[in-house]
């Protein structure tokens, strides 16, 4: 991977880093030489990750907030920005968890699951995206879920969310990629973070059982995938979704 022609390494953001998927995606982004912009909504947090990379040579800064909210994501960039310069690289990670069957979801339920998902993947690249085509060069990865391409069971505004992600994926990528940016996504199926080992045991015992490979995902496996998407080496991918998902989608 080349991360060579920006001095000490592209820069990018890590949206919710602070743990599971998110942090194994900065920490390897971070091994392959990015300057790594590490958000999370607990700043304690955030700055843990950040001092698990200075300890192993790479360089990272917090950059903390709300991604659902605008003015946290005008501070998230700025501190980004102040730390290591104008943001090349987006990855949207940010998200939670919460399991509950369809009939007894709230419109609340429903309105923080999208503003947090999709809402802060519109808000962090609407924040970002103007700087990358002036530069005419520029990468976003969303990350999104297998659950937005097959449904989840008692999970159904998740599977939304994430459904909405890949939509935006597909129709960003189609307006901005003869600017120089590319825009992918990615969909992991059930992966042992702490999100995931939050779901009844019940429901994590069903879906292995479906699994073809017969076992969930590691972080750091969906994070190989992340960095060969915004390498150049990914240079000819534009609007997909890759899916390590033990076999769970197959496309």
């Amino acid at each position: 991977m080349d991360v060579s022609d920006s001095e000490g390494g592209r820069v990018v953001l890590v949206t919710g880093a602070g743990n599971g998927i998110g942090r194994a995606i900065a920490e390897k982004l971070a091994k392959e030489g990015y300057r790594v912009a590490v958000n999370d909504l607990s700043p304690e947090a955030a700055g843990e990750v950040v001092s698990r990379i200075e300890a192993a040579g790479g360089r990272a800064a917090t950059a903390p907030g709300d991604v659902s909210k605008p003015e946290d994501v005008a501070g998230i960039v700025r501190a980004a920005e102040e730390g290591f310069g104008p943001v090349e690289v987006l990855v949207n990670n940010a998200g939670f968890l919460q399991q509950k069957p369809f009939v007894e979801l709230t419109f609340e339920d429903f309105q923080n699951m999208v503003a947090v998902h999709l809402g802060g993947t519109f808000l962090c690249t609407s924040a970002v995206l103007p700087g990358m085509l002036e530069r005419g060069r520029g990468v976003v990865v969303n990350v999104a879920s297998q659950l937005g391409q097959i449904g989840g069971v008692e999970l159904s505004h998740y599977s939304a969310a994430k459904a909405g992600i890949i939509g935006l994926t597909k129709s960003l990528a189609r307006e901005v990629s003869k600017g120089g940016v590319r825009v992918n996504a990615v969909a992991p199926g059930p992966i042992n973070t702490e999100l995931v080992l939050g779901l009844s045991e019940e429901w994590r015992n069903t879906k292995a059982a479906e699994l073809p490979l017969g076992r969930f995902g590691e972080p750091e496996e969906v994070a190989q995938t992340v960095a060969f998407l915004v390498s150049d080496a990914a240079s000819l991918y534009v609007g997909q979704t890759l899916g390590p998902n033990s076999g769970d989608v197959m496309l």
